[in-house]
C-alpha cells in the first residue's frame, strides 16, 4: 500500500502537505465543533451542549484522578483542547481515500504519521516537564529527580520509554487501522465478486477502527495527565 504524500522542501526541512493540512483540517473542526455546541447555552443542557458538557466532564474527571482537583482544573483546558484533537484527529482518515493522479495520499489521520506523533508526544514530553519545574521550582524537582542517586539513570530510561510508548501506541493503532481499509478498497477493485465482501468486512472493521480511535484518544489524554501529575505533585520518582 502506497503512503507517498505530497511535500515541499525548506532547505533541509521537508514539509508533508497531506499531514499538514489535515492537522489544519482538524484544529478547524474541533473549534467549530465547540463553538457551535456552546453557542446560545443554558441551564438545561440540551442536545449539542450535552454532548459538548458530557465530553468537558469526561476530561476533568480522568484528569483530577490522576492530577487532583486544583491541577485538574488549572490544566483542564490543555486536555480538553488535545482530546478533542486526538478524538476527531484519529477518525478523520476513516471518513474516506482520496488520492491524486500520481497515487500519492491526499487524505489521511494526521495520527496515523509516526513523525506527528513523535511531535506530539514530544509537545506533551516538554509541556510535564516545564510545569514540573514552574510548579514547584528548578531544585526541588531535580532533586526529585536524582534522588536517590542510583535511580537516575532508570529514571531517565523511563522518561524516554514514556516519550516513546506515547508515540508508538497512538501510531500502531492508528495507522494499522487505515492500511486495513486501504487494503479493503483493494479487495473490492480486484473483482466484481469480491465487493459486498469487502463492502461488509470495510463497514465492520470502520465501526471497530472508530471504537479504537476513540480510546486511544482517552489512553493518550489519561497518560498525559498522568505523566503531567507526577511532575507537578512530585510523584513517581
Amino acid at each position: 500500500m502506497d503512503h507517498s504524500t505530497p511535500s515541499v522542501h525548506l532547505g533541509p526541512i521537508v514539509i508533508d502537505l497531506t499531514i499538514l493540512s489535515m492537522s489544519l483540517l482538524t484544529v478547524l473542526l474541533a473549534f467549530g465543533f465547540i463553538f457551535w455546541a456552546s453557542r446560545k447555552m443554558t441551564l438545561k443542557p440540551v442536545g449539542k451542549q450535552n454532548v459538548l458538557e458530557y465530553a468537558y466532564e469526561f476530561v476533568y474527571g480522568v484528569a483530577k484522578g490522576n492530577l487532583g482537583e486544583t491541577y485538574a482544573r488549572k490544566y483542564l483546558l490543555f486536555l480538553f483542547s488535545l482530546f478533542m484533537f486526538l478524538l476527531i484527529g484519529n477518525n478523520i482518515g476513516l471518513v474516506t481515500k482520496l488520492e491524486s493522479g500520481s497515487g500519492e495520499n491526499l487524505w489521511m489521520s494526521p495520527t496515523a504519521n509516526m513523525m506527528f506523533d513523535f511531535g506530539l508526544s514530544l509537545i506533551v514530553t516538554v509541556v510535564c516537564h516545564v510545569e514540573g519545574v514552574r510548579q514547584r521550582g528548578f531544585k526541588a524537582y531535580l532533586k526529585g529527580f536524582v534522588t536517590p542517586a542510583y535511580m537516575t539513570p532508570m529514571n531517565i530510561i523511563e522518561e524516554f520509554a514514556n516519550f516513546l510508548s506515547l508515540a508508538l501506541r497512538l501510531y500502531g493503532n492508528i495507522f494499522a487501522g487505515e492500511v486495513l481499509i486501504g487494503l479493503l478498497v483493494q479487495l473490492s477493485q480486484a473483482h466484481v465478486l469480491w465487493q459486498p465482501i469487502s463492502f461488509l468486512l470495510t463497514v465492520l472493521w470502520i465501526a471497530f477502527s472508530v471504537f479504537v480511535s476513540c480510546l486511544q484518544a482517552y489512553v493518550f489524554t489519561m497518560l498525559t495527565s498522568l505523566y503531567l501529575g507526577n511532575k507537578v505533585n512530585g510523584h513517581g520518582h
